[in-house]
């Protein structure tokens, strides 16, 4: 079977597959735990060896632990967030990032993450403070308990400023690199590379409702227009907006976040699967947007 490709994520030197498991949904309360295990496990059986997760995801974390289990957590990196675990959300102090930490840890039963990353601060400047989540993080980073520390929110001014104090190796970005959307190529990604930061694109299937993930599109004139196109010619609007995520001018890698088994093998196939030229040159001649 073909291969996932593998990436640099800049500095950190892990070599990354090209996507990502992004594990929100696997913490839904909709979801029983053996689904969401087989959907994990689904993943790393494709070759996927990047799971990122969150405190603030339900049950998503525990669940990956269960699923690592039998020594599938050799076989990937893993990734969680700090500051927004529900009984904690928006406290980026010393304490409570260290306590979400080891919380983590501890129901993704392990005794090492390989990135924790800053996640969706109102204000910058709070997490960076003297003596805050970043100054923490990096204190556990020296224990070797956290290998490399990052920022995941939506903000460029947010990720600038993070990334300037030279102490950030990930950014995680999101639905500002998609077919409908393409500003983060114009702030952070050039940042990342002057930086040598790893990039993650998340949501490239656009919002919540998933705007290009296939079906029809609701209350976005662009994407129902791309969806009817792609119809027209026999094509998946899902397929051709996780390539061109996977071309983007950065050498990082995108998350996917399918919930089921079957997704996870949908999305896994459609991945291993070029768009011809041909058909990015139409797409392009019709909607202006291409790799």
């Amino acid at each position: 079977m073909k291969q996932l490709a593998l990436r640099r994520l800049g500095r950190t030197e892990m070599q990354v597959t090209e996507i990502g498991l992004g594990c929100a949904r696997m913490g839904l309360t909709t979801r029983t735990d053996k689904n969401a295990i087989d959907a994990i496990r689904c993943g790393i059986d494709f070759g996927i060896n990047y799971l990122d997760t969150s405190a603030a995801y339900g049950e998503s974390e525990r669940r990956i632990g269960l699923a690592l289990q039998g020594g599938r957590r050799e076989k990937v990196f893993l990734q969680t967030k700090t500051g927004t675990h529900p009984s904690r959300r928006g406290d980026y102090s010393a304490e409570s990032t260290r306590w979400s930490v080891e919380n983590s840890l501890r129901l993704l039963k392990t005794d090492y993450l390989d990135a924790v990353l800053i996640h969706d601060p109102s204000d910058i400047a709070v997490p960076l403070a003297p003596g805050h989540a970043l100054d923490e993080l990096l204190t556990m980073k020296e224990r070797g308990l956290v290998r490399h520390v990052g920022l995941g929110c939506r903000r460029h001014d947010f990720h600038r400023q993070a990334v300037e104090t030279g102490h950030i190796d990930i950014v995680l970005t999101y639905l500002d690199y998609t077919l409908l959307d393409q500003s983060v190529a114009q702030t952070t990604l050039p940042l990342a590379r002057r930086h040598d930061v790893g990039v993650q694109l998340a949501s490239v299937f656009g919002c919540s409702a998933g705007a290009l993930a296939g079906g029809e599109p609701e209350n976005n004139p662009t994407a129902h227009a791309m969806w009817l196109w792609c119809r027209e010619h026999g094509l998946s609007l899902r397929r051709l907006a996780l390539h061109f995520a996977l071309a983007a001018p950065i050498a990082g890698h995108v998350l996917i976040g399918p919930g089921t088994p079957d997704h996870v093998e949908e999305v896994c196939r459609e991945a291993l699967t070029p768009v011809p030229p041909e058909v990015w040159q139409a797409f392009q001649a019709r909607f202006g947007v291409g790799p």
